[in-house]
């Protein structure tokens, strides 16, 4: 599993945008994002593959980067169980929550959007290793 994209935000209902790589900051989140400095929501990660599955249901196509998500990987589950680990090159991450559909995505995708993402948003996490992430970086699920 390897990390396919990228987007950042700098302010709330600001446009996200690509980047090929960002600093992550242990207790702090993502340079650059809205959430940086945040408590424990500092990092988003989804899946492709369930993206794929939501745009099948919807008959729509997603951009990874309009769910508003930080880290897209190319396939797979992430984990959604608070207390989970993984490891993305060298930054290690704690899953806080699941990272539910916002209804806005209605609006910013297609209707029916946030309720095709359902069970399928990824996971909320916290940065506990600082370090960079970048495109292509591999992705460990069993950092436990």
């Amino acid at each position: 599993m390897q990390v396919i994209a990228i987007h950042i935000a700098p302010g709330r209902k600001v446009p996200t945008r690509s980047v090929v790589a960002v600093d992550a900051e242990a207790g702090a989140g993502l340079v650059g994002d809205r959430y940086h400095g945040t408590k424990h929501r500092h990092v988003t990660i989804q899946s492709q593959e369930m993206l794929n599955l939501a745009a099948a249901d919807l008959g729509h196509p997603i951009d990874p980067g309009a769910t508003r998500r930080n880290l897209t990987v190319d396939a797979g589950l992430i984990p959604t169980r608070p207390g989970s680990r993984l490891r993305i090159g060298d930054v290690e991450l704690e899953v806080v929550r699941q990272a539910a559909p916002c209804r806005l995505l209605d609006d910013w995708i297609a209707p029916g959007a946030a309720r095709a993402m359902s069970q399928r948003g990824g996971s909320v996490c916290r940065i506990l290793t600082s370090g960079s992430i970048s495109i292509g970086a591999q992705v460990d699920l069993t950092a436990d």
